[in-house]
C-alpha cells in the first residue's frame, strides 16, 4: 500500500509510547536510514517502539489495516531487509539495554540492542557471548540467524548460548520461548532469522571472557596460494581457544600498519586468542605465521574483548554502499583458492573485501538438527563484500561481488549463513541454507504464522495447514 491516511496515523500515534514517523515528519530521512547506504527505502511510516506493548500495538495496527510490515533491530541488515517502501518499520531502536546477572552468569538483551551495548555491559564482570567482529551490528538479526564471531570456535555460535527470548507473534500474543516453552518455536528462532515473531528481549548464558590476545598477520597478495593452502590445515588443527579470520583486503592507512604497506592489497588473518594470556604463549602459537611465506606485517598484543569488537567500526562505518553474499565450506580447494587469488588481487575499492570465519570447534558438538543452523559440519562461513563510500561505485562494487561468488559457489557447501544472503532470495537459495531442517521450519512456521505475515525477511513460506509441527 502507499501512503497511510491521516486517521490511521492518529490512531498508531494514540496507541504507542514511542514516536511514529511519517514521510513529512522532521527526522523521516535520518530515523530510515540503516547501515547499507545502498539501501533506499521509503516507508509509509515508521514506529518507534519503546516496550512490548508497543511492539503489541503496531503489529495488530498493520494486521488490521492489511499494512506490509518490517522490523529493524540494529540496522545492520545487508539486503535492507528491515527496511520497505510504502509499509510500515517496526523500529526495535528504543529498546537498547542490557541486563546482567553476573551470579548466575545470564544477560537480558533489548531487541533493540548492539553489540556494543551487550559487550559493555557484560565486560564490567569478566563476561562475553560469542557474537560477531563489530560492536554496531544489532543483537537480534546477528541471534536469530545464529551469530557466529570471535568466542565461536570455543563458545559456539550464539543461539549455543541462548537461554531463552520473549516474542510478540503475528497474532499480537506474546509467549516466551526456551526449552521448555513453546520449545518448536526456540527451536526455530536459533537461525530461522525473522520468520516467527518479533523478538522484543533475548536471555544469554554468559561465558567467562575479559581481556583476549590479539594479532593481525598481512601477508603480499601474490602470497595468497601458499598462505590459504597453510590456514586450511592450520586452523583446524589448532586449539579451539584460537580464533582466525582469513581476509583478502587493501591496507588502510595508519596504526598499526606501518606506512610502506598503506594502500597495497594483501591477505590477513585477524587471530584472537581467549586462552591463557601470557604473551609468550600467543607469540610461541603464532610463530609459524612465516611459515607459508613471509609476512609483510605481524602484529600481537592482549587487548579488552570489547576493544577487539571495535576494531572495524571506524573503517567500515555506518552510510558505506555495501554490496554482499556468502557460502559455507568444509575445505578450502585448491580450485577456491585459485579464485581467491583472481579476485583479490583485482579488489575494486579500498573497502571491499572477503572473510572467511572459522565456525568449528564447538558448533561442531551440536546436532544440525537440534537447532535450525543446519550446517553444523561447516568450517568456515564466507563471504564476499563489495564496499566504498561511493554511491556511483555501486555498480562496480555489486558486479565484483556478484561475479566473485558465481566462481567461487560451485566449491561450497551449496548453503550460507542467512545473514550473508544478499536481496530477498529465491525460495530454492533458502530451502538449501536450511538443508533438512527447511520442512521443520515451515511448519513451525504454520504454527506461529499461518498466514506468513512477517514475510520481509529470507522467507520461509508456512507449510500447507493440518501438517504436524515436529
Amino acid at each position: 500500500m502507499g501512503d497511510i491516511d491521516d486517521t490511521a496515523l492518529l490512531s498508531l500515534r494514540d496507541a504507542l509510547r514511542g514516536r511514529v514517523l511519517a514521510p513529512r515528519d522532521p527526522g523521516y530521512d535520518e530515523a530510515r536510514s540503516i547501515y547499507n547506504a545502498m539501501i533506499d527505502r521509503r516507508p509509509a511510516a515508521m514506529a518507534q517502539c519503546v516496550d512490548v506493548a508497543d511492539v503489541r500495538n503496531v503489529i495488530t495496527f498493520a494486521r488490521e489495516t492489511g499494512t506490509d510490515l518490517a522490523v529493524r533491530g540494529g540496522g545492520h541488515s545487508g539486503p535492507g531487509l528491515c527496511l520497505l517502501d510504502d509499509g510500515l518499520m517496526l523500529d526495535l531502536s528504543p529498546m537498547r539495554w542490557v541486563h546482567v546477572d553476573p551470579e548466575a552468569r545470564i544477560a537480558r538483551v533489548g531487541g533493540g540492542s548492539q553489540l556494543g551495548d551487550l559487550d559493555h555491559a557484560t565486560h564490567a564482570f569478566g563476561l562475553a557471548v560469542p557474537a560477531g567482529i563489530m560492536s554496531t551490528t544489532g543483537v537480534g538479526g546477528l541471534t536469530l540467524g545464529g551469530g557466529h564471531g570471535y568466542l565461536t570456535r570455543r563458545y559456539g555460535l550464539t543461539i549455543d548460548s541462548l537461554l531463552s527470548a520473549d516474542v510478540v507473534l503475528a497474532d499480537g500474543s506474546f509467549a516466551t520461548a526456551s526449552e521448555h516453552d513453546h520449545p518448536d518455536l526456540f527451536w526455530a528462532l536459533r537461525g530461522g532469522g525473522g520468520n516467527f515473531g518479533v523478538v522484543t528481549s533475548f536471555t544469554f548464558r554468559l561465558h567467562p571472557v575479559h581481556t583476549v590476545g590479539v594479532a593481525v598477520t598481512v601477508w603480499p597478495v601474490d602470497r595468497v596460494r601458499e598462505v590459504l593452502q597453510w590456514y586450511r590445515a592450520f586452523l583446524p588443527a589448532a586449539p579451539a581457544d584460537l580464533y582466525g579470520f582469513f581476509a583478502m583486503l587493501v591496507v588502510p592507512p595508519g596504526p598499526p600498519f606501518p606506512e610502506p604497506i598503506d594502500g597495497q592489497k594483501m591477505c590477513a588473518v585477524v587471530w584472537c586468542c581467549t586462552g591463557d594470556l601470557e604473551q609468550s604463549r600467543l607469540d610461541d602459537m603464532l610463530s609459524v605465521v612465516n611459515d607459508p611465506a613471509p609476512t609483510a606485517f605481524h602484529f600481537a598484543t592482549p587487548m579488552p574483548y570489547p576493544a577487539l569488537q571495535t576494531l572495524f567500526d571506524t573503517l567500515l562505518r555506518r552510510g558505506l554502499q555495501w554490496y554482499w553474499r556468502g557460502d559455507f565450506f568444509d575445505t578450502i580447494s585448491d580450485d577456491a583458492v585459485a579464485v581467491h587469488e583472481k579476485y583479490g588481487q583485482n579488489l575494486p575499492t579500498g573497502l571491499s573485501t572477503m572473510h572467511l570465519y572459522p565456525v568449528d570447534g564447538a558448533p561442531h558438538g551440536i546436532g544440525a538438527d537440534d537447532t535450525a543452523w543446519a550446517y553444523r559440519d561447516a568450517v568456515w562461513s564466507g563471504v564476499v563484500a563489495g564496499i566504498d563510500p561511493e554511491p556511483g561505485n555501486a555498480d562496480l562494487i555489486r558486479r565484483w561481488c556478484v561475479d566473485y561468488w558465481t566462481d567461487l559457489h560451485p566449491h561450497s557447501m551449496g548453503g550460507s549463513y542467512i545473514n550473508f544472503l544478499g536481496e530477498q532470495e529465491s525460495p530454492e537459495r533458502v530451502r538449501t541454507t536450511y538443508r533438512g531442517n527447511y520442512d521443520r521450519l515451515a511448519a513451525v512456521k504454520h504454527a506461529y504464522d499461518p498466514d506468513n505475515f512477517f514475510h520481509a525477511n529470507q522467507n520461509i513460506p508456512p507449510s500447507a495447514a493440518g501438517q504436524r509441527v515436529v
